[in-house]
C-alpha cells in the first residue's frame, strides 16, 4: 500500500467489515425472523394470463387445518390499489390513464402469477394445501404476450376499454432537424433488434413479515428493501394511514438490483392479515412466485438509424422503441424508458435526435427497474449501432469512434436530450483498454483460433452512465458513551459494503479504527427520512454527506476536549480513538470526551449535500470471444475494463460491484432470456429453464481506472454500482456479431446469443 494512501480513509482497499458474519452464517434476513405466534401466509395465483373469474367458494379452504384466515378481493375494497406516480406527458402534453395494481384481484386476472387470494395458517404447508381448496371459476380469454406484435390489430387487448395495447407515448429530439441531417447523409445505418426481457435473480427471494401492535397503534413491516423510507411512504398511503402509523424494518438483504425497491402486494397483505388476526403473519416467496411475480427488467423493441457524413461522422439519430411495461403499470415503469433515452447519443457528438417511445401491455408480469433501469438498453442500442456503422463505412470499430467522440475541450457538454456532461475523456480510456486488451495483435490469435478449427471475434463498447440523480442524502452520526461512533443514513445496503465505505469516510475524518464506526440504515424508528439505494446514489451523494457529518463531529470532539484540557480547538488533533494537544501527552480518549459533554447534540454531527445535476460515469470494455462454429459455444476468453469513475473511495467494494455487473451485463447478451408462449405462459420459470451465467461462463477480469474527476460532486465521485451491466452487454454482443461477421459475413444476431441461436445463423449463412 503507498505510504500517502490513508490506513482506512477514502482511496485504501479496506476489506468488507460485513463479511465475517455472511461467511460465518450469521446474517439475519427476513425469512429468518420469526415473532412470537407467528402465522404464514400463502398467495393464490392464477394458472392463466387472461380471464375473467369468480370466487365460487372459500368454505372448505376456511374449514381446513391450520387456517385462520382466507382474504379475496372482495375483502380489500378499503385498500388502494398500488399506483405508479411517474407517468410521463406524451407528445400532445397529455398523461395517459395508468392500470394499477390491485392487491387481489376482484374479477379479472391479466398475467400468469395475478394474485387472487390470500390464506394465512400456522404453516407455510398448511396455507399452501388449503389454498387447493379455493374453488375459482375461470371464463379464459386470448393473451397479448409479444412485445413486438402488442400493438397488431389481431393481437387481444389486454385493457379492451383503452381500445388499443398502447399504454403511452414518448418523444425527445427535433424531428425537423433530424430529417435534414438525414436528407443531406451520404450513409444511412439501420439495425433492428430486440432487447430480452430478464428475470432478477437475487440470492435472497422476497419475504415480509406484518405485525400490528395494538398498544403503539401502529403497522410493523419487516422486509428487504432498497430503502424503508420510500417503502413507508407508499404502503402507508396504501392503507390510508399516516406515516407515523407504520415502522419499516430492513434487515440484511441478498440482493436488490432493482426490483426490491418496489411495494408488492405482499407487503399489504401480511399487514392486513396481521390487524384482522392480531398475531404476526409472514410471507416467504419461493422461487418460482419470484420468476412470476417480482418486477421483470428490459424487453424492449427497437429500430435505430444513423445518418452519416461520406466520412463517417455521425449526422443524426433516428430511434423508435416498443417498451413493455407487462399487464400493470409498476411503480417506475414508465420512467425506465424515458431516462434511458435521454442517454441515447452516449458519449457521441450527434446534433440531431430523433426518439419516440411507445409502451405497450401485454399479458405479462409488469416491467420495472432492473440494474442500469433504461441505461444498459440506451447503451446497448447506440453501441451495437456504432458497429455497424463501422462495418457500412469500411472503418475499424475504434476509428468511428475517435472521429465522433465527445471532446475534452467541449466539456460541460449539453446532449441534444438535455444531459450536461462535466467531464470525460473518451478516447484516453478507449486508448488505454485498446493497451491492456492487445488490441492490435489480435489478428494473430484470429489465425491462432482458426487453425483450431474455432471462429474469433473483439468487441468493444464505449459507454456513459447517468447516476446520483439530483437531491440529497442526510448524514446523522454520534459519538457513543464507549467511545464508538454510529452513522444513520437512509440509504440501503443490499451487500454492496456500504458499512465499510461509510466508514471509511467517517474514519478518515476522525481518524478512528473502522471496527469502532457501526453503520445503521433500515429503520423508520431511527431515521424520519432517507432517498434509499438505487441508481448509484449511495456512496455520490450519502458518502459525502457522510464524510461532511464526520467533519461536524470532529470539530464538535476538539471543542469538547479544548474546554477539558485546557486548550484551543486548533491545538486539539485527533488521533486513533484520541484527541491530544498536539506535540504534548496530553490526551483524552472518546470515550471520555463522550462523558464531558455538556447536552446530547454536542455529540451529533450532521452533514448533507445537495447535487443538482447526475454525475456520468464512463469507460471502455473490450471483450474477446471464440466460438465452436459446429455447436455454436461461445467461450470468453478476454475481457478487459477501464473505468472512469471520477474518484475511487475503496478499490475492492469497486472491483467486486464491477465484476458483479459485468457478469449481469454477459447474462443478458448470452444465456439469459424470459420466455412467454403465446398463451401468456411462463416456459422460462425456473433454472431449469433459464440460463444464468456460472462462474465457468466468464474469464479472469482486467479491470482499471482512469479517473477524471467530477466537478459536479463534492469529492469527485462519478458512481459505480450499474456501470459494469452497462459496458458488458454490448461489448459481449459486439464480439459475438464481429466474430460472426469475420467468418460468415453475419452483421446480426438477437440476443441472448446462445449456442442454438448462434449455430442457427450459421446454418442460414451457409445455406445462403
Amino acid at each position: 500500500m503507498s505510504a500517502v494512501t490513508p490506513k482506512f480513509g477514502m482511496g485504501a482497499s479496506v476489506r468488507r467489515v460485513e463479511d465475517n458474519a455472511f461467511i460465518l452464517g450469521r446474517g439475519r434476513y427476513t425469512d429468518d425472523i420469526s415473532p412470537d405466534g407467528v402465522l404464514h401466509g400463502y398467495v393464490v395465483r392464477s394458472p392463466v394470463a387472461k380471464a375473467l373469474f369468480s370466487v365460487v367458494s372459500t368454505e372448505a379452504v376456511r374449514s381446513a387445518p391450520g387456517v385462520h384466515l382466507v382474504l379475496t378481493g372482495a375483502d380489500l375494497d378499503h385498500l388502494r390499489d398500488l399506483r405508479s406516480g411517474v407517468m410521463q406527458p406524451q407528445p400532445d402534453g397529455t398523461r395517459a390513464p395508468t392500470r394499477d395494481i390491485p392487491i387481489l384481484c376482484r374479477d379479472e386476472v391479466c398475467y400468469v402469477g395475478d394474485a387472487i387470494a390470500f390464506v394465512v395458517a400456522d404453516s407455510r404447508e398448511q396455507a399452501q394445501d388449503a389454498a387447493d381448496l379455493i374453488e375459482l371459476d375461470f371464463d379464459t380469454q386470448n393473451a397479448a404476450a409479444v412485445t413486438a406484435t402488442a400493438l397488431d390489430e389481431e393481437t387481444p387487448l389486454v385493457w379492451p376499454e383503452l381500445g388499443s395495447n398502447r399504454a403511452f407515448s414518448y418523444h425527445i429530439g427535433d424531428t425537423e432537424r433530424t430529417d435534414a441531417a438525414f436528407a443531406k447523409a451520404a450513409r444511412i445505418t439501420r439495425i433492428d433488434f430486440v432487447n430480452n426481457r430478464l428475470v432478477c435473480n437475487y440470492m435472497e427471494a422476497r419475504a415480509a413479515i406484518g405485525e400490528w401492535k395494538q398498544q403503539e397503534g401502529r403497522f410493523v413491516l419487516t422486509t428487504g428493501s432498497q430503502g424503508v423510507h420510500s417503502m413507508q411512504k407508499i404502503v402507508s398511503s396504501v392503507l390510508g394511514i399516516g406515516k407515523d402509523e407504520l415502522r419499516v424494518v430492513t434487515p440484511d438483504v441478498g440482493g436488490g438490483f432493482g426490483p426490491k425497491t418496489f411495494v408488492y402486494r405482499e407487503y399489504l397483505l401480511v399487514l392486513e392479515a396481521a390487524r384482522r388476526l392480531g398475531r404476526p403473519v409472514k410471507w416467504t416467496g419461493d422461487r418460482t412466485e419470484h420468476f412470476l411475480t417480482d418486477a421483470h427488467g428490459r424487453d424492449n423493441v427497437t429500430v435505430a438509424e444513423m445518418a452519416m457524413d461520406s466520412e463517417g461522422r455521425f449526422l443524426g439519430l433516428r430511434v423508435n422503441l416498443i417498451a413493455n411495461m407487462g399487464a400493470y403499470i409498476s411503480q417506475y415503469g414508465p420512467f425506465i424508458p424515458v431516462v434511458g433515452v435521454s442517454m441515447s447519443t452516449g458519449v457521441y457528438d450527434i446534433q440531431a435526435l430523433d426518439v419516440s417511445v411507445t409502451a405497450v401491455y401485454t399479458n405479462t408480469t409488469p416491467v420495472d427497474a432492473y440494474r442500469g433501469a433504461g441505461r444498459p438498453e440506451a447503451a446497448l442500442l447506440i453501441e451495437k449501432l456504432v458497429d455497424a456503422c463501422a462495418r457500412d463505412m469500411g472503418l475499424t470499430a475504434d476509428e468511428i469512434r475517435r472521429r465522433n467522440f465527445i471532446r475534452p475541450d467541449q466539456m460541460p457538454y449539453r446532449t441534444q436530450t438535455g444531459r450536461l456532461y462535466d467531464t470525460g475523456e473518451f478516447v484516453g480510456h478507449m486508448n488505454q483498454a485498446m493497451q491492456r486488451a492487445e488490441w492490435t495483435q489480435f489478428s494473430a490469435r484470429l489465425e491462432d483460433a482458426k487453425s483450431r478449427g474455432k471462429i474469433r471475434g473483439i468487441g468493444m463498447a464505449t459507454y456513459v452512465e447517468a447516476c446520483a440523480f439530483a437531491g440529497s442524502e442526510p448524514a446523522h452520526v454520534e459519538l457513543n458513551g464507549d467511545g464508538t461512533v454510529t452513522l444513520k443514513i437512509g440509504t440501503q445496503t443490499n451487500g454492496q459494503g456500504h458499512a465499510t465505505a461509510y466508514a471509511q469516510l467517517l474514519a478518515e475524518k476522525l481518524d478512528l479504527p473502522i471496527e469502532r464506526i457501526h453503520v445503521r440504515q433500515g429503520d423508520t424508528d431511527e431515521l424520519k427520512a432517507g432517498g434509499g439505494t438505487g441508481g448509484s446514489r449511495s456512496i455520490p451523494l450519502g458518502g459525502v454527506s457522510t464524510a461532511r457529518a464526520g467533519e461536524d463531529l470532529a470539530e464538535k470532539i476538539r471543542r469538547i476536549a479544548a474546554d477539558e484540557l485546557e486548550a484551543a480547538s486548533a491545538d486539539i488533533e485527533l488521533k486513533d480513538g484520541v484527541a491530544r494537544i498536539v506535540g504534548t501527552d496530553r490526551v483524552m480518549d472518546f470515550a471520555a470526551i463522550a462523558r464531558a459533554a455538556k447536552k446530547p447534540d454536542d455529540l451529533k454531527g450532521f452533514g448533507e449535500f445537495v447535487q443538482d445535476e447526475a454525475t456520468y460515469p464512463n469507460g471502455t470494455h473490450i471483450c474477446e470471444v471464440e466460438i465452436d462454429p459446429d455447436t455454436g459455444s461461445t467461450e470468453i476468453v478476454r475481457y478487459c475494463i477501464v473505468d472512469d469513475f471520477g474518484a475511487t473511495v475503496n478499490p475492492l467494494l469497486l472491483a467486486g460491484q464491477v465484476h458483479g455487473g459485468v457478469v449481469q451485463g454477459i447474462g443478458q447478451a448470452l444465456v439469459e432470456d424470459t420466455v412467454y408462449g403465446e398463451d401468456g405462459q411462463l416456459l422460462s420459470a425456473s433454472f431449469m429453464d433459464y440460463a444464468m451465467p456460472r462462474a465457468d461462463s466468464v474469464p479472469f477480469f482486467h479491470f482499471e481506472t482512469r479517473n477524471v474527476p467530477s466537478t459536479t460532486n463534492a469529492l469527485g465521485i462519478k458512481g459505480a454500482g450499474e456501470a459494469g451491466t452497462i459496458g458488458a452487454t454490448p461489448a459481449a454482443l459486439n464480439a459475438v456479431t464481429d466474430a460472426l461477421y469475420r467468418a460468415y459475413g453475419i452483421k446480426h444476431i438477437d440476443m441472448p446469443a446462445t449456442p442454438s441461436r448462434i449455430w442457427g445463423a450459421i446454418r442460414d449463412a451457409g445455406m445462403q
